[in-house]
């Protein structure tokens, strides 16, 4: 058998980092079995939903690198994919509840149910009121031009059982479930009916969704059942918390995929640290390409417990990202956030990866970078109160005087060759004048950054140019008065 599993999002917004884990563990599930994993759009929501979501939701599963096998844009033997697109095929299943007596037409308006839960019937659903109507009745309704769902013949005194592959045995006993409406007045299916016609005709082997679908999975089953066909495999997957135990939700600040790829983050960073949320390899390990974690993903190993978003958490796994990554690559990530600060676009490639490389240690993600960089285009230095003292020493002047004469002298400031300058500059200090280490480095910085602290001097000067580090060391000498 060759496993099949989908994601089936509802194209009413953008890609929540919930959907998007849940998209994640089917795919890494279907890449470790040797399977497939389709997209399809649940668009029945006809008022919210968009083709541009569905757009948008194709091209974050692209940028996380989570391509599909077949589905919307890509096509396949099962389509359409497109839930609204799919009416004919609805009806065609509909048509074997009928003949099997599984279903029935209700004439019960919003207000008319509004009424029934008030005065105590069907306290916790539908009091099953139209299922005993007569069929002429029935017709009686029909031909004064009433407009009815259709609803489902939950059977009674039946238990619902399955095994979950992460929960393990659930069992629902049907006395909890009233019969539920499958076509609604406009002859729109609702979720649980077309879920089943969909994962059945695309031959679905295993269901991998999020938690609060737990609460369907029996009416699917019994859905199933009357059709006389084999349920797949479910799996639920469970909350994702805010780190104070809240659930994370769509209305919680923007929790988009989008949004983290606007703040910067690496793809990689993001499909690591959400393989870790509720799942843990068979050893502690938390840095993984995903050639490892596909190679080490097991529905077993996902927890029935929560999961904590941990923000510095992921921080922390960017920034090891961002330390190892390919710098062509992250300059080529930056230069949107480049150019939304501001940022002159003619900035070559080549200065920005030095740049990248030098800071990168430091950046928990790329929207911090522009923050350097617009530090080091700035041909002026702001010296701190606390940094001009190294400014005021009697052999400061000599010291800045002497770098900026081995400045004028060099031809291109690369960093071997800095580094080279320095140490002869301070070898040669100390012997003319007595003046070495501290009182000679900590002024060059100060006279460079205006800081006390930073990065090395022979990283800092050929991010500078010549020019613009001698034009930074007027302005620290004009600030002391020197």
């Amino acid at each position: 058998m060759t496993v099949r599993v989908r994601f089936a999002p509802s194209p009413t917004g953008p890609l929540h980092i919930g959907g998007a884990r849940t998209v994640l563990f089917n795919w890494l599930f279907a890449r470790r079995q040797g399977g497939k994993m389709l997209l399809r759009s649940e668009d029945t929501d006809l008022e919210r939903s968009d083709v541009k979501w569905e757009q948008a939701i194709a091209e974050n599963l692209r940028w996380l690198g989570l391509e599909w096998d077949e589905g919307l844009e890509v096509g396949g033997a099962n389509g359409p994919y497109r839930q609204t697109e799919r009416l004919e095929i609805y009806k065609e299943y509909l048509g074997r509840l009928w003949l099997g007596g599984h279903v029935y037409y209700c004439f019960c308006t919003a207000e008319e149910l509004a009424a029934q839960r008030q005065q105590g019937e069907g306290s916790f659903g539908y009091s099953g009121r139209c299922r005993h109507l007569a069929p002429q009745e029935v017709e009686q309704k029909l031909a004064e031009g009433l407009k009815p769902t259709i609803r489902f013949k939950v059977p009674k005194e039946k238990t619902v059982v399955f095994q979950d592959l992460i929960r393990g045995e659930v069992s629902v006993d049907t006395s909890d479930i009233s019969d539920f409406v499958i076509i609604k007045s406009d002859g729109i299916p609702t979720y649980n009916f077309a879920v089943v016609v969909d994962d059945l005709t695309m031959g679905i082997t295993h269901v991998i969704r999020a938690n609060e679908h737990l609460t369907n999975t029996p009416n699917q089953i019994l859905i199933y059942d009357a059709l006389g066909e084999d349920t797949p495999e479910f799996a639920h997957v469970s909350l994702i918390l805010d780190e104070t135990g809240r659930k994370m939700s769509k209305r919680m600040g923007d929790m988009s995929v989008e949004a983290y790829a606007r703040r910067g983050y690496l793809p990689e960073a993001i499909v690591n640290f959400l393989a870790l949320l509720g799942w843990s390899p068979d050893e502690e390990k938390e840095i993984m390409p995903l050639e490892e974690i596909v190679s080490r993903f097991d529905l077993e190993r996902v927890s029935k417990s929560p999961a904590v978003f941990d923000f510095k958490k992921l921080d922390w796994l960017n920034n090891q990202y961002l330390q190892h990554a390919d710098l062509d690559y992250l300059v080529s990530l930056s230069h949107p956030h480049l150019e939304a600060a501001g940022i002159d676009a003619k900035l070559s490639d080549e200065w920005l990866a030095y740049v990248l490389g030098v800071v990168r240690d430091e950046l928990n993600n790329l929207s911090e970078f522009p923050e350097h960089v617009k530090e080091y285009l700035s041909d002026t230095v702001i010296v701190s109160p606390e940094a001009k003292e190294h400014l005021l020493l009697e052999s400061t002047p000599l010291v800045l005087d002497a770098l900026t004469e081995r400045l004028k002298d060099m031809e291109k400031l690369e960093q071997d060759a800095c580094q080279q300058m320095l140490k002869q500059l301070n070898k040669d200090l100390k012997k003319s004048a007595g003046v070495s280490g501290k009182a000679v480095f900590m002024p060059i910085r100060v006279a460079l950054s205006g800081a006390t602290s930073g990065q090395e001097l022979y990283y800092l000067l050929p991010i500078l140019g010549r020019e613009r580090a001698l034009r930074r060391i007027e302005s620290a000498q004009a600030q002391a008065g020197i």
